[in-house]
């Protein structure tokens, strides 16, 4: 039997369970919502919380793929925060169809409207949009967070842009259906009644303005039922179609309204699915490092993701720093476009000397060829009318001068020109780091993705940690001495300390799902059942519009 020294040095902690652990710890504690005494407030009014109400709405044995958990995780802590934004969105099967449920959570702040709630339901409501996924409000709002309205009043993406994508979806024939089970005050009003049916259940208010402010406003004393109660809407006003005793009731009428509605064609590309074939099964947190040091073959990660794993890689012997090909995942046609990271030996022209010369690429950077052969490939997609999938990892463009010479900036607007005006369905999926132009050129946020998922290991930012903090250190440093304060070795040291926790704070995941950079934090083992759910989302728009890109770097 072996003893175990007890004067040697303990082994590092395992970062990927370590980061599954705290991920999972970190979701409960925001799905938790203003917690235990708020949760029984709900039940004390004969109400379920936001997230029991979903659990009872989606059909039974069918996952309910949660997005943005992480909203405004760490933001308005001076007010008490607002976990998972005060709002639970995502994707539930109701009567064998995807649909987007929007759920507001009464037990943070009554669930009035921050901010990041109202960018929140806009991002749920624009994912509705383009994929034509009908949705479910479940609304229980006390309005706007007075205190915070000039944040969450005005602009062109605040609250005011809930009831306009209402108008949109409507317009373009998208089933809306909403149920008022509880509060439902001021502009929040229009939101329900904007919708194709509008359920209330017994004891909810609705109005413009509530009994205190009417007294304020015209001296009018007026109780809450006669001012907007379910019995005024649904016998007097006529706003409301469907009265209901309690919550249960209500969501059973939610159910079998939702199984009446008419589905609409498929997407073009989903008209070829075929029958799904199992993946090669493989634990991806021990082929892809959690630190991003561990060199892997993107190739493997691809295999893993995709039916037989069965993948047409497109010219694999040019431009190697980026894997492009097609595949099926869950019977869907696929195409990937996603960062090796391995180190490559990269054959040259010879110019003019005799044979072939090599050079060293690193993994994760983007070369020219690599962006010519990208950019002619998203094309290739779109030709076929085929999904796109980026699985991002990468560190950025390449620079220096042999770089420069080689045409990169004009190489990599192509690609970016590419990404920018593909038609076809775009998911997202950071593995590893997102830095800088890398991010553009693998769909980041501004490209539009469908979806956009991370794993734990995601590092978002323009650059990577060290770079970044040794070069805001310099900026501070420049600063200083301007000033005439020379500071010495210990102050440098602590001023590097202070801006390298700062800027790896930023880079977290968690800050970038906080404020709705990724739609959700996925556990890498999740990303093929995610990744096959968010192409059956897709899947639900028929309309794929013309593939266009404008004046194309040559």
């Amino acid at each position: 039997m072996t003893q175990t020294d007890p004067s040697a040095p303990a082994a590092p902690p395992a970062p990927w369970p370590d980061a599954l652990s705290r991920l999972a710890a970190d979701q409960a504690r925001v799905r938790a919502g203003g917690g235990p005494k708020a949760q029984q407030r709900q039940h004390d009014k004969n109400r379920l919380t936001a997230r029991e109400r979903i659990a009872r709405l989606v059909d039974e044995g069918t996952p309910f793929d949660e997005l943005m958990t992480f909203a405004g995780d760490g933001m308005y802590e001076d007010v008490g925060g607002c976990p998972s934004g005060g709002t639970v969105t995502g994707i539930g099967t109701i009567a064998g169809r995807p649909w987007m449920i929007v759920a507001n959570d009464a037990t943070v702040k009554a669930g009035a409207f921050f901010p990041i709630t109202a960018k929140k339901v806009i991002r749920a409501q624009t994912i509705a949009l383009e994929n034509h996924l009908p949705v479910v409000y479940l609304v229980d709002s006390a309005g706007v967070y007075l205190p915070m309205q000039d944040e969450i009043f005005p602009d062109q993406d605040d609250f005011g842009r809930v009831f306009y994508l209402n108008a949109r979806m409507s317009a373009r024939g998208i089933p809306q259906i909403a149920a008022i089970m509880g509060n439902c005050v001021a502009g929040g009003a229009y939101l329900p009644v904007m919708c194709d049916t509008l359920i209330m259940t017994e004891g909810s208010g609705l109005y413009l303005a509530g009994p205190a402010l009417v007294k304020a406003a015209i001296g009018q004393v007026v109780d809450s039922e006669d001012l907007g109660g379910a019995s005024m809407h649904a016998a007097i006003a006529g706003t409301v179609d469907y009265k209901e005793p309690d919550d249960e009731a209500a969501l059973k009428r939610i159910r079998a309204l939702a199984d009446l509605y008419a589905q609409g064609d498929v997407a073009p590309f989903a008209r070829r699915r075929k029958e799904t074939v199992p993946a090669p099964a493989r634990d991806l947190t021990e082929l892809v490092g959690f630190d991003g040091g561990k060199t892997y073959d993107v190739r493997d990660l691809i295999k893993t993701l995709v039916d037989g794993g069965e993948f047409h890689e497109f010219k694999p012997e040019y431009g190697e720093t980026l894997v492009c090909g097609f595949a099926r995942a869950g019977g869907y046609p696929v195409a990937f476009v996603a960062n090796q990271r391995t180190v490559i030996k990269k054959k040259l022209k010879s110019g003019g000397e005799p044979g072939l010369r090599t050079r060293i690429e690193v993994g994760g950077v983007i070369y020219g060829d690599s962006a010519d052969k990208a950019a002619r490939f998203i094309m290739d997609a779109n030709q076929a009318g085929v999904p796109l999938v980026f699985l991002s990892d990468v560190t950025g463009f390449m620079v220096g001068r042999d770089s420069e010479q080689e045409g990169i900036i004009r190489r990599g607007a192509k690609l970016v020109n590419a990404v920018s005006n593909s038609v076809v369905p775009k998911i997202t999926i950071i593995t590893g780091g997102s830095f800088g132009a890398g991010n553009y050129a693998m769909n980041g946020k501004a490209y539009a993705p469908r979806f956009l998922f991370a794993w734990p290991s995601a590092k978002y930012a323009v650059m990577s940690g060290n770079a970044a903090a040794k070069t805001l250190l310099d900026i501070q440093l420049a600063a200083l001495k301007r000033s005439g304060h020379q500071p010495d070795d210990e102050e440098l040291q602590r001023l590097y300390d202070e801006v390298k926790a700062k800027y790896d704070t930023e880079l977290d995941p968690r800050y970038a799902a906080a404020r709705l950079w990724v739609d959700e934090i996925i556990p890498p083992n999740d990303t093929r059942d995610r990744l096959i759910r968010a192409l059956e989302a897709c899947a639900q728009n028929p309309v794929q519009e013309e593939f266009r890109v404008g004046v194309f770097q040559v």
